[in-house]
């Protein structure tokens, strides 16, 4: 992965764990591993959360009724690449 990836998704990690107030480390957070069910373990109130911080953070909407949200949220890596493809910020 690119450096600036690499950078972004510790970014979006970080994001993550503090959104949730997760008690674990943002390293912690396997890039490849799902963020829903087994994994990282959220529900879709937490993913709500996730969207949240991220429209705020990054400047762009993740909608609930995208039919890309599964794949979006599927693993860190898959959000990494979604938000460095439509950051306006």
């Amino acid at each position: 992965m690119p450096e600036a990836n690499l950078e972004l998704q510790n970014e979006v990690a970080g994001l993550i764990v503090s959104a949730l107030n997760l008690d674990i480390s943002p390293e912690d957070i396997q890039p490849a591993a799902p963020l829903y069910g087994e994994g990282l373990g959220l529900d879709s109130i937490d993913i709500l959360e996730v969207a949240l911080a991220v429209s705020k953070h990054y400047g762009f909407q993740l909608r609930a009724d995208n039919a890309d949200n599964v794949s979006i949220f599927s693993s860190l890596a898959s959000l990494t690449r979604h938000i460095a493809a439509h950051r306006t910020k």
